[in-house]
């Protein structure tokens, strides 16, 4: 059998195996990276929205298994740099109570093993490794910082500019995204149409491809092996011995000192299930998250939306205290949508031609609540290696409240009707949840630097460690970890 072998082995691209990776390399360990997928192609249909959106091009064709048993289409990508490819390239930070254990209408989000304090510095560390763009002072609920955004916020153009105004004419303070884009003095980014949602043909997204895999093969201390995908992680007794893994030309043996596994929260989960390892607590699998998220189209029929850059903008005035000291979530501008883009959500026979004169007229936002962890919500993989998610959402009341006050709002700025899109099982946005954190081995798999309780070398650094889901996007809160595990833990020794 065929056998590739480093000190660190890391199973993903994405997020947290890119900025693992990187983290490593820059200190001189030997780093392999296996990842399923192969890089991404830089070609005409990466701006193509019939492309991206309506024929799937860059998705996998394998199908999941919802809690009923009904096959989906996953929304993730097998891609070096993984989903980070596709992503809309929004790094927050989590707020500091997003680390405590918070009362929420429809129950506890519990608090982390570590708080932001512990956190902050590699928040810092994570922004300027991603080149995020940002601006302080304007958001109610941004939490303190020790270094300040590595560039300014991007400029809102004038439609977005005059939205801002509207919005704080109704009592709200709008604040500028925090974004991983290439838009310094001299940079890649040309602030088109086709980011959110869409590959970067120009290389200008803050991706892990970009940011994390390519500075780490740089080094000359790490490998990248694309195609190969691990089917089983073999351990005896408090070790992991090796990997069994498959590429086009047949099985392969990886062996190393140290094992990442970064695979997603869903598929990390299912490969340790469906390996038998690392799950003493029974843990590994349940708690599965993934926001409780609507997209809403807010309609002026009296103005044109000639905006091309529109993710800069973001409301989050109740994202702590929606009243009764109760948070809600997080308002965010998305991507400008078009009329195909419209298509996939639109009642059928509604013609796109229709659906761009809304396009042109429209301004699309996410609205992001909480999902709270349940036992029974939880990722499970039969013998064949199908995937099942089952999920009931817990916090679909705030949602609501939320969804509610977000369109009293811009109806009161002027818009004449709000539509929404609450997602299914299928977008897999922002999966968490399934390998949960904790300093406690009988309630969780990992310790709080994301190493496996039952096994003296396997981390799992992705967003499966979260114990909650908290109300903003988690990329930054992924690679923030990872830098603090690589610091922190004998990951690096």
């Amino acid at each position: 059998m065929r056998t590739l072998t480093a000190d660190v082995v890391i199973i993903g691209s994405g997020m947290g195996g890119g900025t693992t990776a990187h983290a490593l390399a820059r200190r001189g360990v030997d780093v392999l990276v296996l990842e399923r997928g192969e890089r991404l192609p830089r070609e005409a249909e990466n701006w193509s929205p019939r492309a991206v959106f309506a024929e799937r091009r860059y998705k996998p064709s394998e199908q999941w298994l919802d809690g009923d048993g009904r096959s989906f289409a996953p929304g993730v990508h097998y891609v070096v740099g993984g989903n980070t490819k596709v992503y809309g390239a929004s790094l927050p930070r989590f707020r500091e109570r997003d680390f405590d254990a918070v009362e929420h209408e429809d129950g506890i989000s519990p608090a982390w093993p570590f708080g932001y304090a512990d956190l902050e510095p590699y928040y810092g560390e994570a922004e300027r490794m991603y080149a995020v763009h940002g601006a302080t002072g304007e958001d109610p609920t941004e939490p303190w910082r020790s270094s300040a955004y590595p560039h300014p916020a991007l400029e809102h153009e004038p439609y977005i500019a005059e939205l801002a105004e509207r919005l704080r004419a109704q009592g709200v303070s709008p604040s500028s995204n925090a974004m991983g884009v290439d838009r310094r003095e001299g940079g890649l980014c040309i602030r088109c149409s086709t980011c959110d949602g869409f590959p970067c043909k120009l290389g200008a997204k803050s991706d892990a491809e970009t940011c994390g895999i390519e500075p780490a093969l740089a080094t000359g201390n790490a490998r990248l092996a694309p195609g190969v995908r691990v089917r089983r992680i073999v351990a005896a007794g408090r070790r992991v011995g090796h990997l069994v893994a498959e590429d086009s030309d047949g099985e392969l043996r990886v062996t190393g000192a140290k094992f990442v596994l970064a695979a997603g929260a869903v598929n990390s989960a299912a490969l340790l299930l469906g390996s038998d390892v690392a799950n003493s607590s029974g843990q590994v699998g349940r708690n599965f998250m993934m926001h409780n998220n609507a997209h809403i189209v807010a309609v002026d029929v009296n103005r044109r939306n000639d905006v091309t850059f529109q993710k800069t903008l973001s409301v989050n005035d109740w994202y702590l205290d929606g009243g009764e000291g109760r948070p809600l979530g997080a308002l965010q501008l998305i991507g400008k949508v078009q009329g195909v883009m419209m298509k996939t959500a639109a009642p059928r026979g509604v013609p796109v031609a229709a659906l761009n004169q809304i396009a042109r007229r429209s301004v699309e936002w996410l609205i992001m609540a909480e999902d709270l962890p349940h036992r029974d919500n939880r990722v499970t993989v039969d013998d064949a290696g199908t995937i099942t998610t089952a999920r009931l959402a817990r916090g679909l009341r705030t949602h609501r409240r939320l969804l509610e006050r977000a369109k009293r709002l811009l109806r009161s700025a002027g818009y004449d009707a709000v539509l929404t899109q609450h997602f299914d099982i299928s977008m897999n946005s922002h999966q968490c949840g399934t390998v949960v954190a904790g300093a406690d081995p009988a309630t969780s798999v990992l310790d709080p630097w994301c190493k496996a309780h039952d096994l003296e070398n396997l981390w799992v650094i992705d967003a499966g460690f979260f114990p909650s889901s908290a109300a903003m996007n988690p990329a930054l809160t992924i690679a923030a970890q990872a830098l603090r595990v690589v610091a922190e833990s004998d990951l690096a020794s």
